[in-house]
């Protein structure tokens, strides 16, 4: 999207609309010793020429590698042409929030559509019309979940949910009477037995990765037997929506809420975001549900028309009885979804899923032949750990300068797992490229 500078002429004719004489005009009510009076230390104004030669020279300092095995919540896919082709048509990438159906009918299609998609994955009965991102979905699941189990003050985190996503949830709920407590994991997934002591009638709800941080997929179904004999809810959330393509679904494990990040579909990782949340639930509990659900009736000729169904935020309602205020959702985004769902449809998106694990098995099982290598011994989809003889940091430098990003070190998150990575693989890597990774490996170790 190009950036086009408004002419004098222009700034002119908007200021004359306005009834001001000067831009200092419409920051007439600000107070004269809060102005800043001074020059600011900036260069001056480069012309479009040397703008595009200053921004090439920085994008030449950026180092391109060929082979990228990285995940951790954020993934490469391919995604068809059709994508942007429909997705930056004007009437739907200058499109905004839907409030007058009548004139709205494209985006509340294509947004119940991207509900229906969502539902028919999670195995749950209703999805909102998206949110901000996984981490934030998580968190307004827990907030959810702590209005429907009143008077229940704690909620249970795994320690093997990504790390990032505690965070958001743990800033949340910093200045509300709602404790968070940890589940530990042993060997890399949720300690179940851990679980079950700690599940009482004070608990509203647990949180779980599926699949978790380390790649590996829960024992859901276990696990919310257990929560929900408790009175409790269980919270699936999953950072890498196409598993769900594969997996048993969180709603057939009787998951009460499935939240995740749906960035995998037809959104490219574009240096983290924006991204796509999604967010999911029963029937009975869509009330509680943040943002805001589109839904079909018909109109007065019994045409096929869409509306929203449900708003639950604090721009329609009275605040103190809205459920979030979440009061944007990622309409674009989730319309890149919608469409790249549509293009792959049920088949497709299924094959690509297995695609995507078995190249990992691949990997894993070439990179667990190497000597000092150790690799997850777990069910995974397309992420999986590698425990390292030396320091992650080191080997994974070492294979930068083979060309190969090789994963993401966990020493970032945890410094007791310095010697281990977290490697993501999808059908954008090629049999040559994993090949190239278990060669350069081998080299360096």
């Amino acid at each position: 999207m190009k950036y086009l500078p408004l002419s004098p002429k222009d700034k002119t004719e908007m200021l004359e609309f306005v009834g001001a004489k000067t831009i200092d005009d419409l920051f007439a009510s600000i107070p004269s010793d809060l102005k800043f009076r001074g020059s600011l230390n900036v260069p001056s104004a480069y012309s479009e020429m040397e703008i595009r030669e200053h921004f090439e020279n920085l994008a030449g300092k950026n180092k391109l590698l060929a082979a990228r095995f990285l995940g951790a919540g954020v993934y490469a896919h391919f995604y068809p042409v059709i994508v942007d082709a429909l997705s930056q048509r004007q009437e739907f990438l200058t499109s905004y929030t839907p409030y007058q159906p009548e004139i709205s009918q494209g985006t509340l299609q294509y947004l119940f559509e991207f509900q229906t998609m969502i539902t028919t994955l999670t195995g749950l009965d209703v999805s909102n019309a998206s949110m901000y991102d996984g981490a934030t979905a998580a968190a307004e699941a827990v907030l959810m979940a702590s209005r429907l189990r009143k008077r229940r003050p704690r909620v249970l985190l795994s320690r093997a949910l990504h790390p990032n996503y505690i965070k958001v949830i743990e800033t949340y709920l910093s200045n509300l009477e709602l404790h968070i407590q940890m589940v530990g994991q042993a060997d890399g997934v949720t300690n179940v037995s851990e679980l079950k002591e700690n599940l009482d009638n004070d608990v509203c709800a647990f949180v779980v990765g599926y699949p978790n941080f380390n790649g590996i997929v829960e024992p859901l179904e276990q696990i919310s037997e257990a929560v929900r004999a408790s009175g409790a809810m269980t919270i699936a959330v999953t950072t890498e929506a196409l598993s769900l393509a594969l997996l048993k679904s969180p709603g057939s494990c009787n998951a009460d809420l499935s939240v995740g990040e749906a960035q995998s579909f037809g959104n490219a990782p574009q240096y983290g975001g924006p991204h796509l949340g999604f967010f999911t639930c029963l029937d009975a509990d869509k009330r509680q549900m943040p943002g805001r659900i589109c839904g079909q009736t018909v109109d007065r000729q019994g045409k096929r028309a869409f509306v929203l169904t449900l708003n639950a935020r604090e721009q329609h309602i009275r605040r103190a009885k809205a459920t979030s205020n979440i009061c944007s959702n990622e309409g674009l985004c989730a319309l890149r979804a919608t469409i790249y769902l549509s293009a792959m449809g049920k088949v497709g998106l299924r094959k690509l899923a297995i695609a995507n694990h078995s190249k990992a098995v691949y990997l894993h099982k070439c990179l667990g032949a190497i000597d000092g290598v150790t690799v997850t011994n777990a069910a995974f989809f397309n992420e999986f750990v590698v425990r390292l003889p030396r320091p992650a940091k080191s080997v994974l430098k070492g294979m930068a300068e083979h060309g190969v990003q090789a994963g993401v070190d966990l020493g970032r998150f945890d410094e007791r797992r310095d010697h281990e990575i977290l490697v993501a693989v999808t059908e954008l890597n090629t049999r040559k490229q994993l090949d190239a990774y278990v060669t350069a490996l081998e080299g360096l170790l």
